[in-house]
């Protein structure tokens, strides 16, 4: 019999309130990978294709027929624990491939009678035993059916066992199979990481096996529902130290020889039962710094030698302790394992991975020089870490079912990251930028037409690339908090889908006297996850009423997807009225009016945006005007960006909007001016081409001015820190002062900072440099520097797409990053993007500034050239970009001359 939770009212409603109002949270990461290097890949060029291009599509759909057709595994069969044992060679062998080898044997049960085994595997090479792919036998009194034949499906990756005969329900049986495969530069898998130390070439071998990549390290049930018990082994050269997702046995590591080489033998505890994406093999021979906690919880930071030596390793240390106790106190339960291990690693694709007691970071997302690194830096540290550590328990404990609900391990990691990073630097206020991050950035999303609901069905998501493309700002943002205690002890070690978390909420709401909510919390919360999209709340002060509607950014945009709801959402309002706090009222429940200022959705409590009668609008400017602190920073945030995205949607005027940053020349804190710049950002992409621009710029320069004075005076003339700044200024100026640099430079500016960027020892600091390189004005340099994407000599893999849009975002860069990605679309998407999570930001990026007819042609032709290509997870990007696109066109036709006229006139 399960435990009964009970929660005081106020408390109770708080926690389905936030449920309810499904708050938009971080996108923090984008989990990104490649796809394995082509064993024949040709060079780069215009016209570069190689033998593992896809295919033209067929005249018809493919229509699967067989079991190894489907992308989704059989329910017949269970794995209970996998023995695995790896050996990757860090030095090429005599054809100059870096290569792994090991074995596997997988205990499985027979749940229901087939004749077939069916295991994931990709890019294996497998022994024969007897002229089979595998061998199998029977464990305790089961018999085992010979095998018939064997074969590889290549399109569903999948090892294929026919058997003479059926295996029996309720047996248990063992497969094993011995396999070699590529140590390659992909990013994905079981791979290799390369750096230089001391003037010498050092290689890692890592891994990345989310979301479908398991099955490139060994034959496996790579699903997230097929949870096992993982014995790992692990041999590598005596140099090197192993890690997995557990500690190593006692004594355990031991020198042998084998086929002549001297090598080390790592055997590793059982781990918990878990799923395949979540293992994490490493060879390395980084060094660590290490802490323990009061319940002797091992915490230990992995890098580069050097790295560590600089002491770069010493802020996460010293954040991941106390934020790893204050999950234990929010999740009422301990860290499930007995170490955890955090690894900064040179070639990573996505930003970390939660791989469960075995973290992987990009260098940037882990390392932290305290003399080099930039608040920012810092801020990135602590929350991807804050992150990643949250997956412990919700992610890793409890367990998404299939990847169409997997906003259930995002979204929550997403929204309890900013809660871990502000216990553990209280003074950042940093829950404050939840709205910046999270909010505002899935709501540019999702009012498009082509979003989609944060649970999809199942069918919708099946091969890797529709996985991948479940990695977006919809899954990790849009989700808020909910009864986590009984949830998490309910599914520990297990699955879970979406609608187990509502039966806990439902729960806490019974159990506690006198909570009333409108309908089923099934009801309320299906009316938020099972569509697409948010509303607008208009609320008129003169009548008293209070609507929705869908809210579209374009509002001639047609909508194709369905919705069982008609797109209308339980709405829980929180407001205020001439600066007191109301009694929170749901939708429809209460009318408002009166001649007193009315504010809506206070700190935005709520995922929706709210628009007024246009006197209520003037009551709330003329409060920006004359007293802009009587609203909370978090409000006037939420005054601009609805004000903004209201006009784009034409509901209410561009005018109006553009009114709501006259007071901005008044305002001193970060979050307004954030949320004003990112909307202002809109304009200046679609104008920064036209006369429009320079109005733009002298209005920006006398709203600013002001601030500018401010921070010039607190600073003594920018010669001391201010009070209760504690950053040191200079690191925060790089940036910006690199790109000048850069942009007003030559090429012997331009070639300086790549000698900086290739010797740089702080990953930061490369980073800096590689976005500024792009600044430069010079056609000839942006050319080349695009060259280098498809060298990972001179730009790693994992940089090479973000640097393409940095490029892109230059307003000399960008056709040139168009024509480039056009005409070498086959290879990138090659390497790049056939699973991989962030390969959409790329469209996104090139995409920004279309706003012409010209360019909706030229990319509607790129689309129709390219369908023999594919777009792998980019593919519903790329309809948003041609939805964004034709949205972009129509607003610049009706608004260029009011937006023209509105600055010149306001900068005067």
């Amino acid at each position: 019999m399960g435990k009964v939770y009970y929660v005081s009212k106020n408390v109770g409603l708080g926690m389905l309130v936030l449920a309810v109002a499904a708050l938009a949270t971080i996108i923090a990461l984008s989990i990104a990978y490649d796809k394995e290097r082509a064993k024949n890949r040709g060079k780069p060029g215009d016209e570069a294709t190689d033998s593992t291009s896809m295919p033209p599509p067929p005249t018809t759909p493919f229509i699967p027929k067989e079991p190894w057709d489907h992308y989704r595994l059989p329910d017949s069969l269970v794995p209970l624990s996998y023995n695995v044992t790896l050996w990757p060679r860090l030095e090429p062998d005599a054809r100059g491939m870096f290569v792994f080898t090991g074995h596997s044997a997988v205990v499985f049960r027979c749940v229901k009678e087939t004749d077939l085994i069916i295991i994931h595997s990709n890019k294996l090479n497998l022994t024969t035993f007897y002229g089979h792919h595998a061998k199998l036998t029977g464990l305790g009194k089961a018999t085992v059916p010979t095998i018939q034949k064997s074969w590889l499906v290549v399109k569903t990756e999948y090892l294929v066992l026919q058997l003479h005969s059926r295996l029996a329900v309720g047996s248990l049986y063992l497969l094993y199979t011995e396999f070699l495969g590529e140590l390659a530069d992909d990013l994905q898998g079981f791979y290799r990481s390369e750096y230089i130390e001391d003037g010498v070439k050092k290689v890692v071998a890592t891994s990345q096996m989310q979301a479908t990549y398991a099955r490139k390290t060994f034959p496996c049930f790579d699903e997230p529902a097929m949870k096992a018990v993982f014995n790992v082994i692990i041999i590598h050269d005596r140099a090197t130290v192993a890690l997995s997702n557990v500690q190593p046995k006692i004594k355990s590591t031991l020198d042998s020889v084998i086929d002549g080489v001297p090598v080390s033998v790592t055997t590793f505890e059982p781990t918990e039962r878990m799923s395949t994406y979540l293992l994490a093999f490493i060879v390395s021979d980084f060094v660590k710094i290490q802490s323990t906690q009061n319940n002797s919880l091992l915490v230990r930071i992995w890098a580069r030698r050097k790295a560590i030596a600089d002491r770069q390793g010493d802020y996460a240390l010293s954040v991941t302790g106390p934020i790893l106790q204050f999950y234990e106190h929010y999740y009422n339960a301990t860290y499930p394992l007995s170490k955890s291990d955090q690894i900064a690693l040179p070639d990573f694709n996505a930003g970390a991975m939660e791989n469960w007691g075995l973290i992987t970071y990009r260098e940037t997302a882990l390392l932290y020089d305290p003399m080099l690194s930039s608040t920012g830096n810092k801020e990135r540290v602590t929350t991807v870490i804050s992150h990643e550590l949250a997956h412990m328990w919700f992610g890793n404990l409890v367990t998404l079912q299939w990847w169409n609900d997997l906003w259930l391990n995002e979204g929550f990691a997403s929204y309890v990251e900013y809660l871990g990073a502000d216990y553990a630097e209280p003074t950042w206020n940093i829950k404050d930028q939840i709205i910046l991050s999270d909010v505002h950035k899935v709501f540019a999303v999702d009012a498009l037409a082509s979003s989609h609901p944060l649970s999809r069905r199942e069918e919708e998501v099946n091969n890797p690339a529709e996985i991948s493309e479940m990695f977006n700002t919809i899954s990790y943002s849009k989700v808020r908090s909910s009864d986590r205690i009984s949830y998490l002890n309910t599914f520990a070690f297990n699955n879970t889908v979406y609608t187990d978390l509502w039966d806990h909420l439902q729960k806490a709401v019974e159990n506690t006297p006198g909570m009333h909510i409108p309908h089923t919390v099934h009801n309320i919360m299906n009316h938020w996850t099972l569509q697409m999209g948010f509303p607008v709340v208009t609320i008129d002060t003169r009548t008293g009423s209070i609507t929705q509607k869908h809210f579209l950014l374009d509002p001639d945009s047609v909508v194709d997807r369905p919705s069982q709801f008609n797109y209308t959402w339980f709405v829980p309002i929180k407001w205020m009225k001439t600066g007191v706090e109301q009694q929170q009222y749901w939708l429809l429940q209460k009318t408002v009016s009166g001649e007193d200022w009315v504010l809506a959705n206070t700190n935005v409590s709520g995922y929706f945006r709210v628009n007024y009668d246009l006197y209520n609008w003037d009551r709330l400017l003329s409060l920006l005007s004359t007293n802009h602190q009587a609203l909370s920073i978090i409000n006037r945030a939420q005054i601009i960006d609805d004000t903004f995205n209201l006009a784009r949607a034409k509901i209410i005027s561009t005018t109006l909007a553009l009114r709501t940053t006259k007071y901005l020349s008044k305002e001193r804190d970060y979050i307004p001016w954030d949320s004003a710049l990112r909307n202002l950002d809109y304009y200046i992409l679609m104008f920064d081409r036209t006369e429009v621009y320079g109005a733009l710029q002298a209005y920006l320069k006398k709203q600013i001015q002001p601030l500018f004075e401010h921070f010039k005076t607190i600073t003594a003339n920018w010669t001391k820190v201010p009070t209760k700044h504690t950053d040191q200024i200079h690191p925060n100026l790089k940036s910006t002062v690199y790109c000048s640099a850069i942009a007003f430079g030559g090429v012997e500016e331009w070639d300086f900072a790549w000698r900086m960027f290739k010797n740089a020892t702080l990953a930061s600091e490369a980073s800096r440099l590689r976005a500024a390189m792009s600044c430069t004005k010079a056609p000839w340099l942006l050319n080349r520097y695009l060259e280098y994407t498809l060298d990972p000599t001179k730009i790693r893999k994992q940089d090479a797409t973000s640097t393409i849009q940095y490029v892109a975002r230059n307003i000399v860069g960008m056709p040139l990053a168009w024509n480039f990605v056009r005409a070498r679309w086959g290879y990138i998407f090659q390497q790049y993007g056939k699973g991989s999570f962030s390969f959409s930001n790329l469209i996104n990026g090139i995409t920004k500034r279309f706003s012409s007819e010209f360019e909706l042609q030229e990319l509607k032709k790129f689309k129709e050239e390219n369908l023999h290509v594919g777009f792998g997870s980019a593919t519903l990007a790329l309809e948003q970009a041609i939805e964004k696109t034709t949205a972009n066109i129509k607003w610049v036709t009706e608004n260029k001359a009011h937006v023209l006229k509105w600055f010149t006139e306001e900068s005067k």
